[in-house]
């Protein structure tokens, strides 16, 4: 079969042939319709993310761990459960049959690979208990899953929503989106730190931080309260780390600033059912809108590469 394959470690996926997976006892063939390219697949393959140890040692292997395609019968499927070095950007996998799951209708497979994009965002509400009239801010709006979490923001009921990023014309297009105000983080410290305690009106209730590093470490000091008045909670929900993996977290921005932190994952056992089935309703009725640009399988080489995909998702698709 042919497939987008990593012969060494921090190489460009390759367009080639590649064994074809074997259908052994409990295993279902699944050929592939459409994957979503996020940042996690890209920092496996240059193996600087906690998790490619696996794919690493497997090289030479197919990168992606999940995907949308085909059941032998026509079923429109998401699929995981893939073992290196086998991955999605294929024209067939063999999964677990335990790891397929029905698309439901009206959702259309490069859409469906980008779900989990949404669902991230979710947890503003899984995690965090968003409540309506609540302030929202999106650290990191600018791109696919920003952008997602601003429309979410306000689809869940948030009272204001602010935004943040690097691109002022990026930030501009957000204001369309629900987005109430912007802060453009390329900003010296001081000068951030005010931004973001001008732009918090009576304060943050939920953060949804797709960056992490040094920006969150800056919002964490404009939280801590100029006086000895207590200031109600804000919950951040630490879902990326585009900015950065580490923040450096002075004891005062907790014991004073109400600052609540929790994991993406939070909840989200328990939440997942019900945070998809909301996020599929919103898609089929036009309300939650997602950007994606495909490119065939073929072209996965100039696909990899792209810098222009400034708030879409690369979906790839077979040829």
């Amino acid at each position: 079969m042919k497939a987008a394959v990593v012969n060494h470690s921090g190489d460009i996926p390759r367009y080639q042939d590649f064994p074809d997976p074997v259908v052994e006892d409990g295993l279902v063939r699944v050929t592939v319709e459409a994957v979503a390219v996020e940042n996690v697949d890209r920092a496996i393959v240059a193996g600087t993310h906690y998790t490619a140890g696996p794919f690493q040692a497997a090289l030479p292997a197919i990168p992606c761990f999940d995907g949308i395609g085909r059941l032998p019968d026509g079923t429109l499927v998401g699929f995981g459960g893939l073992t290196p070095p086998y991955g999605a950007l294929a024209q067939y996998v063999v999964v677990p049959a335990g790891h397929t799951a029905p698309i439901p209708e009206g959702i259309e497979a490069p859409i469906a690979a980008v779900l989990s994009s949404a669902i991230s965002a979710m947890s503003m509400a899984t995690a965090a208990g968003l409540e309506v009239g609540e302030t929202v801010l999106v650290q990191g709006a600018t791109g696919v899953a920003g952008r997602l979490a601003v429309q979410i923001a306000r689809l869940l009921g948030a009272g204001r929503i602010v935004a943040t990023g690097r691109n002022d014309d990026a930030l501009r297009e957000l204001t369309a989106l629900g987005a109430d105000a912007v802060i453009n983080t390329v900003a010296s410290d001081t000068d951030l730190v005010q931004a973001f305690r001008d732009t918090a009106g009576d304060g943050y209730d939920v953060v949804i931080d797709y960056l992490w590093g040094h920006p969150t470490e800056l919002l964490t000091r404009a939280l801590i309260p100029e006086s000895f008045a207590m200031p109600k909670p804000t919950r951040l929900v630490q879902i990326g780390e585009s900015a950065g993996p580490a923040v450096q977290l002075s004891a005062d921005a907790l014991r004073t600033s109400g600052l609540e932190i929790y994991g993406a994952a939070r909840n989200m056992a328990t939440g997942m059912a019900a945070a998809y089935q909301q996020v599929v309703t919103w898609v089929r009725s036009g309300q939650l809108t997602i950007d994606v640009t495909t490119m065939p399988l073929s072209q996965i080489e100039a696909a990899w590469t792209r810098t222009d995909l400034r708030g879409t998702r690369l979906v790839i698709s077979p040829d």
